[in-house]
């Protein structure tokens, strides 16, 4: 297959009544403006929430999920608040300033930080300053998957409904989502990031590390 790119925001919001929610919103990808969101239930059901059929065909087939749902995704954003409608689905979450991390993913040049090799070699340091996080791995269906971070923010006030029933306050993302081969940080936060899904090197194995 040939590499594809996803050029947006992921967000990562944990909520007090358990549920956990990655909201992917993608200005420039190859299907066009398009937006998702991936739910993990207290008990542990996997939801995704996609806007089109074949964005829910490729997500399905990147990701695990218990249920998937074809529905209208909406992401409008004004300053540094952004209300999500998608579905059952109800969002908003507004965000703060940037942390140190934040500031040094801001030093690195784009084209560095969307580099295979580049993402690779953090992989390691950000495992360490995030538990959880992952920067590449295996994407299923023997694909790979890059993501390269190029800026932080940390979701300051967030709240959320699902079938018009609260979900509770803001929480950490606590225990992390397990959708694929890593967690969004576990401190609620925005992401400015560039994600790659393109064929497996060869020596690497699914799991994602090299041989």
């Amino acid at each position: 297959m040939t590499a594809l790119r996803f050029d947006g925001w992921i967000a990562g919001v944990g909520t007090a009544g358990g549920t956990r929610l990655v909201l992917g919103h993608w200005p420039r990808s190859p299907f066009g403006p398009v937006s998702d969101v991936m739910v993990e239930r207290p008990g542990g059901h996997r939801i995704l929430l996609a806007g089109t059929a074949d964005l829910a065909a490729f997500v399905a087939a990147t990701y695990r999920f218990d249920d998937v749902r074809i529905v209208a995704v909406g992401v409008v954003r004004t300053g540094t608040t952004w209300a999500v409608d998608a579905g059952p689905l109800g969002l908003r979450f507004t965000t703060g300033r940037r942390g140190p991390i934040g500031g040094l993913l801001r030093c690195v040049p784009p084209p560095v930080a969307r580099h295979p090799r580049w993402i690779a070699a953090i992989d390691r340091p950000a495992r360490l300053l995030l538990p959880g996080v992952r920067t590449h791995g295996s994407a299923g269906d023997d694909r790979h998957e890059w993501y390269g971070v190029q800026d932080l923010h940390r979701i300051t006030a967030a709240t959320a409904t699902w079938d018009g029933v609260d979900l509770g306050p803001l929480a950490d993302v606590d225990p992390p989502v397990r959708f694929g081969f890593g967690s969004t940080p576990r401190a609620p936060s925005l992401a400015r990031i560039t994600t790659t899904v393109g064929p497996a090197s060869p020596g690497r194995s699914r799991r994602g590390r090299t041989s």
